[in-house]
């Protein structure tokens, strides 16, 4: 008997259905434009691969095998490698093409293999015409080779034990990788692919592609064309595009990358001993829990687990800012800042210490200032109030545990931490570098200034903020962040309540707010060396775009 789904998928017709694993990798394939494969070796870069947008993974040998620790010498028995790639599909929604060496022996193998990859719903496999065990490529010179006939009958076997007709069998070709001629090469690609082969990899180990572009232009697309241009990375990519290759594969820079940045990680902690230097430098654990998909997780424990209410965040983004013909049509805030705008690298810095509910107050340019995910509040009067008024319309969001923020700021995440957890009811980030430039406005004169004396753990409260008092007597500058408690929160709006009775919303600043405030409530300073930045000038943005702390 039918059950509801599956009625539902035998009324849909043919071009209803969504496409299988199996037929997208054949649609990239076949394709009349250049696809490109991402190398994957376990779940989580393969997450990684479909975030960036490919359309396709390929499942190195060299990097399922590095990623346990083996040599790339068949060290890691094919059922070690199925299991890798359970995991990367129930990873991900991306088909996946196998580097499966030679096949891992002779044709009974590869039928056997060829099963097993269906029954996992890896979309394709590539076979190499070596021998079992095999040699990655690129050790050695001379390596011996299958006779074509044999390896004919192990792309038989493939395609004949695939049970859905859109699997993918690739034939490498390794006859210029052995050493022999372009003949040898062409010679074996005519029998692959008469033998039932899907596509042809040709491979090469030459710094140039040369030879990569000869055969294909005497192959003549006979059949696709698969490339790995690990050694001649340098060939322009339109150059692939008019040699109508089909498919560009990047073998293994995941890894590589991967290996280079734990290399970094381990060896400053290894200097260092502290994470003071390097966490703001990796990926913030809750980017792990997102990739992994932890959100139906969270929304369980919200059924079943008491939580704690989150901060909400309200960024003060209405000023134009002065970068020139960068802020003619656009705020500051949106600024590209390494390929994001300035205000989403606040936004993810706010959102990796817990504050998701964030309002953003636009005023110049609003109609740009556009991020997923973010409230909007808009004070059409910028040009004529102040960061008060700022704040004032987005007064609704004042609610229970607030962050206040600046839009033109970047700081390292401990910071934001270390105010939500400091059990104050108002508290302000101060930094006790020293005061250089003019563009230093927003000083602080505190109850006693910064000692470094780290057991020394009493409150330091504001006395003053503004931008009249003297540097020589500031004990610090406001970085333009702020964090309320729920009670805080309560009179922070009592304050912009009396503000408004007095008739000075309109030109108050935020420095002057938190001096009032600290005439009627203890308001907690933090003292910080460094470690954040505000973007007001050109030679600001230059630093932002090396700025590691966001």
């Amino acid at each position: 008997m039918l059950g509801t789904l599956d009625i539902a998928a035998a009324n849909q017709g043919p071009a209803d259905r969504p496409q299988t694993r199996f037929a997208a990798l054949r649609s990239l394939i076949t394709s009349p434009q250049l696809s490109f494969l991402m190398e994957a070796h376990n779940g989580l870069s393969a997450k990684i691969a479909q975030e960036a947008g490919f359309a396709g993974i390929w499942g190195s040998g060299l990097t399922l095998s590095a990623s346990m620790g083996l040599r790339d010498s068949n060290e890691a028995s094919w059922t070690q490698v199925l299991e890798t790639l359970e995991l990367m599909a129930d990873a991900t929604s991306l088909p996946i093409l196998l580097d499966g060496d030679t096949g891992y022996g002779n044709f009974n193998n590869v039928r056997r293999l060829v099963k097993k990859l269906c029954d996992r719903k890896v979309a394709g496999v590539c076979i190499e015409d070596k021998l079992f065990p095999k040699t990655n490529s690129f050790i050695g010179e001379a390596q011996p080779m299958a006779e074509i006939d044999e390896f004919c009958g192990r792309i038989k076997a493939g395609k004949d034990s695939q049970t859905d007709d859109d699997f993918v069998l690739v034939a490498r070709v390794e006859a210029l990788i052995c050493g022999h001629d372009m003949g040898e090469a062409l010679r074996r690609a005519a029998a692959y692919h008469a033998a039932g082969a899907d596509a042809i990899l040709i491979h090469s180990k030459q710094s140039s592609a040369a030879e990569i572009l000869k055969f294909a232009q005497v192959w003549e697309n006979r059949a696709p064309l698969v490339i790995v241009p690990t050694k001649y990375y340098a060939t322009p990519t339109e150059q692939f595009r008019q040699a109508r290759i089909s498919t560009v594969i990047w073998a293994n820079h995941l890894l590589r990358g991967a290996i280079s940045a734990m290399r970094e990680v381990a060896r400053t902690l290894k200097r260092e001993e502290s994470l003071v230097e390097i966490e703001h430098r990796i990926a913030p654990v809750d980017d792990i829990f997102r990739l992994v998909g932890n959100d139906e997780l969270e929304e369980a424990e919200s059924r079943y687990i008491p939580r704690k209410s989150l901060a909400r965040g309200i960024i003060l983004a209405a000023s134009q800012g002065a970068l020139g013909a960068l802020t003619v049509a656009k705020p500051k805030c949106m600024v590209d800042v390494r390929g994001q705008p300035l205000l989403q690298r606040l936004v993810s810095t706010l959102a990796a210490s817990g504050v998701r509910n964030i309002t953003v107050v636009r005023g110049y340019g609003k109609e740009t200032v556009k991020l997923v995910g973010v409230q909007t509040v808009d004070n059409d009067r910028h040009a004529e109030t102040g960061e008060l008024y700022s704040l004032n319309c987005a007064a609704a969001a004042i609610e229970g545990p607030t962050v206040i923020a600046y839009g033109d700021i970047l700081f390292r995440k401990y910071i934001l931490d270390n105010l939500l957890e400091c059990g104050a009811d108002i508290a302000l980030a101060v930094d006790v570098s020293p005061l250089k430039g003019e563009a230093r406005r927003d000083l602080v004169i505190a109850d006693r200034p910064y000692t470094g004396d780290i057991l020394d753990d009493s409150p330091v409260l504001l006395k003053q903020a503004g931008t009249d008092i003297n540097p020589g007597e500031a004990h610090g500058e406001w970085m333009g962040l702020a964090a309320f408690s729920a009670r805080g929160a309560g009179w922070l709006r009592d304050e912009i309540a009396r503000a408004r009775a007095e008739g000075v919303l309109e030109s108050c600043d935020l420095p002057r707010l938190f001096t009032r405030l600290a005439a009627r409530h203890p308001v907690q300073i933090l003292y910080f060396t460094g470690h954040w930045m505000d973007v007001d000038t050109l030679v600001d943005l230059a630093a932002a775009r090396t700025f590691s702390g966001a």
